[in-house]
């Protein structure tokens, strides 16, 4: 295979994050919170995006007169939270839509996470269902250092999902966005 041709590992470095409401319209409230605006409304920038995981449950069952193995069958999907992490800015975003849990104001959210090459073009796409923010940590305060401030919120989901032939998706759903702000 010649070096023109191959394909590198995508950087993890370049990504962007939009939620929406759950259930609502296409002209619904969009907020993105990314690294790269691409148009749209940035309310915060992340340094970190973990979380894109799930787990296939199995169900063991031991058979009589079959001692050589146990039959697996697959149960139910659990998923990761996904956490999301930066360095805290004036924007209080993120809290506004964890405590509006607490005083019954909020909505779920649903989301979109792009990675992105190194021309910022839309690679793959994940999305999840029904966003929750089950958690919101504060920064650590210490006057003896001098490390920048740092939030994190986790927000619990019911489905994980990978969009295919990202980069024609993500383009489309970008100029969608786009008319919408």
């Amino acid at each position: 295979m010649s070096i023109a041709n191959r394909k590198n590992p995508l950087l993890g470095y370049n990504f962007q994050i939009s939620l929406t409401e759950s259930q609502s319209s296409p002209a619904g409230t969009l907020t993105t919170i990314a690294l790269t605006g691409a148009g749209l409304t940035v309310a915060a920038g992340f340094q970190e995006c973990s979380g894109l995981e799930g787990t296939l449950e199995v169900h063991e069952q031991a058979v009589g007169g079959r001692n050589d193995a146990v039959l697996r069958f697959p149960t139910r999907m659990k998923w990761t939270n996904i956490q999301l992490k930066r360095g805290i800015v004036a924007s209080d975003v993120l809290w506004t839509w964890f405590e509006g849990f607490a005083q019954g104001k909020a909505s779920r959210r649903d989301g979109v996470i792009v990675l992105q090459n190194e021309e910022h073009q839309p690679q793959i796409v994940w999305g999840f269902r029904r966003g929750l923010p089950v958690k919101y940590s504060g920064p650590a305060l210490n006057a003896q250092q001098s490390a920048v401030a740092i939030e994190s919120i986790e927000i619990a989901h019911e489905g994980l999902y990978h969009i295919r032939g990202a980069s024609g998706i993500a383009a489309a759903a970008r100029a969608i966005f786009d008319a919408l702000t």
